[in-house]
């Protein structure tokens, strides 16, 4: 074990750590912790560092939203229900990558981010206060409509899931930032897990150096739902932004490069 444990693992402990702070916060830690592993080790193939990514992301989620629990009001039948189609949904997701190539889906997910930030700019309140709507057959099979369309894309392509759980949780069941980002990691949770459910029988995941970075990344969780806590909505709207403007540069960039 130990000549399996790579030099860069300090690197890689840290960038564990803030990706952990900032997806407990609003989601989107995928974008600092996956390029650090394709930066760290080059040499390992693509699925094995995203199974890893996963692993380690999985323990950082589950820290954050048992953490969330304890002090936000979620509203569980709905969380729950986006939860099942979303963890169900993934699969379908992953296993479509093959039919269709990703490219084809980057201009559609960087138009909706434009589209996102445009109506959270225009609408000062959006996310401001909880508003929560009665649950009743209509919400909880938007819930299930939504979490398996989020389930299908995190399999298939991944960037900006936690930005879209968020904005939809605000928009169709008026929870405050606050509140969505609780139930943002639900949902995120149990698409973790889906997802593991291939990569760890498949032998796809670097146990060597992803649970270090498991440990780093719920340490990291622990700070950014702490953080999210304490500043409330506020904050985490102005993460939430800042969020997808990184997003968007990062799609934008991609597809042009696609392009060329």
């Amino acid at each position: 074990m130990l000549e399996l444990l790579p030099p860069e693992l300090p690197w890689l402990l840290v960038i564990a750590f803030l990706a952990g702070g900032i997806d407990a916060a609003v989601g989107g830690g995928g974008l600092i912790q996956l390029p650090g592993l394709f930066t760290a080790l080059p040499q390992q193939h693509p699925a094995l560092l995203l199974g890893s990514n996963k692993f380690t992301s999985m323990f950082g989620t589950a820290t954050a939203a048992w953490r969330y629990a304890r002090r936000i009001t979620i509203p569980w039948r709905p969380v729950l229900l986006a939860a099942t189609a979303a963890f169900a949904c993934s699969f379908g997701g992953a296993s479509a990558v093959s039919l269709l190539p990703r490219e084809a889906v980057r201009p559609l997910v960087l138009l909706l981010l434009i589209a996102i930030l445009a109506y959270t700019l225009l609408k000062k309140d959006f996310g401001a206060l909880q508003r929560p709507t009665v649950v009743g057959r209509r919400q909880l099979a938007i819930a299930v409509a939504l979490g398996g369309a989020i389930g299908f894309y995190d399999g298939f392509f991944g960037p900006g899931t936690g930005s879209f759980l968020i904005f939809l949780f605000i928009r169709f069941f008026g929870l405050d930032f606050l509140g969505a980002s609780a139930s943002a990691k639900i949902v995120n949770l149990a698409t973790n897990v889906a997802a593991l459910c291939w990569f760890v029988p498949a032998g796809q995941v670097l146990l060597a150096i992803a649970a270090p970075m498991a440990v780093a990344n719920v340490a990291g969780a622990v700070t950014g739902s702490w953080l999210a806590m304490r500043g409330g909505s506020g904050l985490i709207r102005r993460l939430f932004l800042g969020l997808v403007c990184v997003l968007i540069v990062r799609m934008g960039w991609d597809t042009l490069q696609s392009l060329a």
